[in-house]
């Protein structure tokens, strides 16, 4: 046997039209604030993603910003080059060299792919936004043009106090150590035998 329904509460008719032109009201009283752009430069959240940062120095030409973009909006040209041994008698090696960097920002729908799969850290988020231009051939930015962005990327965020120290940082602080030691460390004295003296 089916269970009976739980009584339903009966509805006053225009209680919903009521409810909505109650929060109309609320806001018609309400002040407005309007902020005085471009005149006052707007308070952006620090995650803001404005424009696409390339540190050039960085970048090893892997492609993996290029092949992950859902856009297709990154152009990268490289050449290779080869970079003689670094010790005698080593082999000659060959590195990629980057020719070309560019992002079409008519077509990026900045979904940030490419800054999170770039292994090297070569690309970074610039809360810039003030970059619309005239001619849509305009918005894609050469890597000239990418690099200036640089300037405006911020500082990352200090770490939690009660965060470990990153790996990268404490070996380079414990090198950094052993050679500081080792410099000031007087060297152990010598002790020569006198001539005609034999170890008895």
């Amino acid at each position: 046997m089916a269970e009976p329904l739980p009584p339903t509460r009966s509805r006053i008719p225009g209680s919903g039209l009521a409810k909505g032109l109650a929060v109309t009201l609320r806001t018609m009283m309400r002040k407005t604030v309007t902020e005085q752009y471009p005149d006052v430069q707007p308070d952006l959240p620090p995650r803001t993603r404005g424009v696409i940062g390339l540190f050039e120095e960085n970048c090893t030409v892997c492609m993996l910003c290029a092949r992950e973009c859902p856009d297709w909006c990154i152009y990268i040209d490289s050449h290779k080059e080869t970079v003689p041994p670094a010790a005698p008698g080593g082999r000659e090696r060959s590195r990629n060299v980057l020719d070309r960097f560019a992002i079409d920002f008519s077509l990026c729908m900045y979904c940030g792919i490419c800054i999170e799969v770039c292994p090297f850290d070569a690309l970074f988020w610039s809360p810039e936004f003030e970059y619309a231009e005239t001619d849509i051939h305009e918005l894609t930015h050469e890597r000239d043009k990418l690099r200036e962005w640089m300037w405006t990327v911020p500082a990352p965020p200090a770490l939690d106090p009660g965060a470990e120290e990153p790996k990268e940082i404490a070996a380079a602080r414990k090198t950094a150590e052993k050679l500081a030691a080792a410099q000031t460390e007087p060297a152990a004295p010598t002790q020569l035998n006198e001539p005609g003296e034999g170890a008895s």
